[in-house]
């Protein structure tokens, strides 16, 4: 993942300060620093907890040099130095631990370098122009990261359809049969299930989010995700469920930012009632996937999100999912269903009940743990449609809508006569 540490970029702030704890280092650094064009009054005496406390009232410098020689706990102190320092800051550490595991702890954490005492003129010098490198072209680098990511939001057209299902498959095939590293944001802050999918506990990092949405930057991002496997990892919480959401939706518009900056793909489980209460989600999503099944109420509710999606999210392609489909036994037909949404169903998935209790007594998704089901073949049909966004031109994944209003031909009256024909046996079409 990306660090707040190394993105952005310096823009008129101090090109470098360092806080270093013995003269001697600081005899061999103040030289390399004029070398470098900078004012040998930003080495300062002291190390780490002297970095914070000063960056705590001031402006982070571009690149900073900060001294672990008296800290106890190195990875923990870095972690507070980065709720001090703004993004854009490179920082070089200086200790005299010489231990690999801490050294890549370190680079892991977000540092640029880890450099050994004593130090020597050469190396400092050689790390000091690295440093500067970072900032020859942050900007396109940004670029070509953006221009790769690509963003879901699933939602579910009523409750039940099974759209956590399917995000929480669909993360996991991006992270696996795609191998793109993935990020599954449950929105359902209450009653998520994303974690429960995949076994894991929903840790606090919605919840940390929500109420600290100043505190949202690369670091967070690496240390309140849980990680599922190597290239997926998902924040999700547990809120009581007699604590109200109380935010604004800037704390998820956040999120999403950072996700561009640190996944190749978002998937975004999403519940129908925040389309409602923070549009503003969806401004940056590639695609909507709209999970339904085959109901009357259903219907209704898919003509409506498709047409708020017209107003609200114009940019995004949505793809229409039937889920649970049950040869005889559904509700309303393909056919009536299609000409009520006056667009065709991309993706239909069969109704596999053996298949649901499998992946929840395994503690796996549902592509996971049904990997050869019949079933599972549509999901991963879905999963190549929205990573092939990215390889097109922008053409639209779904069929485009006929003309005329959407509501204007759904006829409730006429589907519930044709209820009862949806008791004949009817074979269940393929995805599309």
């Amino acid at each position: 993942m990306n660090s707040p540490f190394k993105s952005g970029n310096s823009g008129n702030r101090d090109p470098f300060a360092a806080f270093i704890c013995d003269e001697s280092a600081l005899d061999v650094l103040r030289p390399v620093v004029v070398e470098m064009g900078w004012q040998p009054e930003k080495c300062n005496k002291g190390g780490l907890r002297n970095a914070v406390q000063s960056l705590s009232i001031s402006a982070s410098p571009a690149i900073l040099m900060v001294d672990l020689s008296e800290s106890g706990d190195p990875l923990n102190d870095i972690n507070s130095l980065a709720e001090v320092c703004e993004p854009g800051t490179v920082v070089i550490a200086v200790g005299q631990v010489n231990d690999v595991r801490l050294y890549r702890d370190l680079l892991a954490s977000g540092i640029h370098d880890y450099l050994l005492k004593p130090l020597s003129a050469s190396q400092l010098r050689d790390s000091l122009t690295q440093a500067q490198a970072v900032f020859a072209s942050p900007r396109q680098n940004d670029h070509d990261g953006e221009a790769q990511h690509i963003s879901t939001a699933v939602v579910g057209t009523r409750g039940g359809v099974g759209a956590s299902t399917l995000a929480t498959s669909l993360a996991w095939l991006f992270s696996t049969e795609h191998e793109r590293s993935t990020a599954l944001l449950d929105l359902d802050v209450h009653f998520g299930t994303g974690a429960l999918c995949l076994d894991l506990e929903p840790g606090r990092g919605l919840t940390d989010a929500i109420e600290n949405p100043s505190r949202i930057d690369g670091l967070f991002i690496e240390r309140a995700m849980i990680r599922a496997n190597d290239r997926l990892a998902i924040m999700s919480a547990e809120a009581p469920i007699n604590s109200p959401l109380m935010t604004d939706g800037s704390a998820f518009v956040q999120l999403e930012e950072e996700f561009r900056s640190a996944f190749e793909m978002t998937v975004i489980d999403l519940p129908r009632n925040m389309l409602i209460n923070f549009p503003h989600l969806l401004a940056e999503v590639n695609v909507v996937t709209l999970v339904t099944e085959l109901t009357l109420a259903s219907a209704r509710d898919t003509i409506r999100i498709l047409s708020w999606l017209k107003t609200n999210a114009p940019a995004a392609q949505p793809l229409v999912v039937a889920n649970k489909v049950q040869a005889g036994a559904a509700e309303i037909s393909k056919a009536d269903f299609e000409a009520s949404i006056e667009r065709k169903i991309n993706f239909t998935i069969p109704f596999d009940l053996k298949a649901a209790v499998n992946s929840a007594k395994l503690g796996q998704t549902f592509a996971e743990a049904n990997k050869t089901a019949k079933s599972v073949a549509p999901i991963k049909d879905i999963a190549n449609a929205i990573v092939g966004v990215g390889d097109d031109d922008g053409a639209s994944l779904a069929e485009a809508s006929k003309s005329g209003s959407l509501l204007g031909k759904f006829d409730l009256k006429s589907l519930l006569a044709k209820k009862d024909k949806a008791s004949e046996p009817s074979k269940v079409e393929p995805a599309e």
